[in-house]
């Protein structure tokens, strides 16, 4: 490749999960110290980071067609990388498929983007697919400003293997990241402006580290510590798995105010046998009687999950188990899928493999169901009264956009700021927002 002249501007385009989105502002921030800026929106950028997600299906024919239409105006293309969980499984291909492509980076090995990006100027085309583990967050820059609502990466890998899963081959083994950079990362987050901040894992609820006291603390330690830190108004965390979920996290979310009332945690499936098949740790049984723990510790908690639905093998009455699930729970939120077998991992070899439109028909009915959970859960919420964090504004002049404590989406009119917590009644509620109303007198700088 020829030498070409160095980007002024760029763009990252982040898919998939919270942990993407994250690795994709980190990304951004290395680039702006660099002095190359976004590109205005509408306008070609010089450098394009295609963030990547494996999860869904035919993830890396995406990569190729979005690397395809990255063609400027005028024939050329822009210096093009492509980082995230596509780029560790598949780096080398990427590089003989796709000759336009000059980075190729994995999730653990971004903070060396740079470096990269000096090279690929000189026209040298390089990939990085180490997995050095916590090195990279000690060369990522300090964040300066930011929004209201920030994540925190405290816990990266996986050490579950669920059979349908890359995760693992991806992000790699476990890892929680030191209590001392959490706690200083998030103190620095809240001085940048943040006001909310959800801690972020492959397997969240797994992390443990020792404080300043050199006590050996799992989450609900750590959850303790960040809800002293003057400024800070909400935490969150996703996401877990039910086998990480010990007596302080739950206790943790009837004690700690600063803890929100929500929680995201996947089940995938209501059968026992499909849960088996998949290398869950948990039953049906033993995920709802940890609900009603949490529940008892926070009765207005709302809760989030995940499902595959179409995993190789499910019968008609498994799927079934998965609606009674469902019924039983009445989730807040939840995120529904069809099973995608992933390159590498067993489920992609089982007996079984479930037609399309089987998978089709059996999504339409799950997320029916969950959509009617959701709006009950909305309208349930009518009446409340509650503080929002203001995070942008609306489509109207003087509207507001914000979240509940329950992660709902609230609009509401008024004078007010981006970072304000402002106290609402919520007076009307749809599938996806709820229309809010103002106190007189209730904003918070708390």
């Amino acid at each position: 490749m020829k030498p070409t002249n160095a980007p002024k501007t760029y763009r990252v385009k982040s898919f998939g999960c919270q942990m993407n989105v994250y690795d994709g502002e980190r990304m951004a921030e290395m680039l702006a110290t660099r002095g190359i800026k976004p590109a205005p929106e509408g306008e070609e950028a010089d450098l394009v980071v295609l963030n990547t997600c494996h999860i869904r299906e035919k993830a890396a024919e995406k990569v190729y067609s979005d690397i395809g239409r990255l063609q400027k105006a005028d024939g050329t293309k822009p210096l093009i990388a492509v980082a995230g969980c596509v780029a560790q499984a598949e780096g080398e291909e990427i590089m003989a498929r796709a000759p336009a492509v000059s980075m190729v980076v994995g999730p653990q090995a971004y903070h060396r983007l740079p470096e990269m990006l000096d090279k690929a100027v000189q026209g040298e085309r390089a990939t990085d697919t180490d997995m050095p583990a916590i090195a990279k967050f000690a060369a990522l820059p300090e964040r300066r400003k930011i929004g209201p609502a920030a994540f925190l990466t405290v816990q990266e890998g996986c050490d579950k293997f669920c059979t349908y899963c890359v995760v693992p081959y991806t992000r790699g083994a476990e890892i929680s990241r030191p209590y001392s950079d959490l706690v200083t990362e998030a103190r620095k987050l809240v001085e940048a402006g943040a006001r909310e901040i959800t801690l972020l894992g492959q397997n969240v609820s797994a992390w443990s580290g020792e404080d300043d006291r050199g006590r050996r603390v799992g989450l609900a330690g750590l959850i303790r510590d960040l809800a002293d830190i003057d400024g800070l108004a909400r935490i969150r965390y996703t996401t877990s798995h039910p086998a990480d979920m010990d007596d302080e996290l739950i206790a943790a979310h009837g004690e700690i105010d600063k803890l929100m009332p929500f929680l995201h945690l996947p089940v995938q499936a209501g059968s026992d046998r499909v849960l088996r098949a998949m290398n869950r740790s948990h039953t049906a049984e033993s995920y709802l009687k940890l609900l009603e723990r949490f529940r008892a510790a926070r009765p207005d908690l709302a809760l989030s999950g995940d499902f595959i639905v179409g995993f190789p093998g499910e019968t008609d009455a498994e799927f079934e188990e998965t609606l009674k699930l469902v019924d039983e729970v009445r989730y807040a939120q939840a995120f529904s899928f069809k099973y995608s077998p992933r390159p590498g991992t067993p489920a992609a070899s089982m007996d079984g493999q479930v037609a399309k439109e089987v998978m089709d028909e059996r999504l339409q009915r799950l997320q029916a169901a969950l959509n009617r959970d959701q709006l009950a859960f909305n309208e349930g919420t009518v009446g409340r009264t509650c503080e929002v964090l203001v995070e942008r504004k609306g489509k109207h002049p003087g509207q507001w956009l914000g979240k509940t404590p329950w992660l709902q989406s609230a609009w509401f009119e008024g004078d007010y700021a981006i970072g304000d917590l402002v106290e609402v009644d919520l007076l009307e509620a749809g599938p996806n927002s709820l229309r809010a109303s103002v106190r007189e007198g209730a904003l918070s700088l708390a």
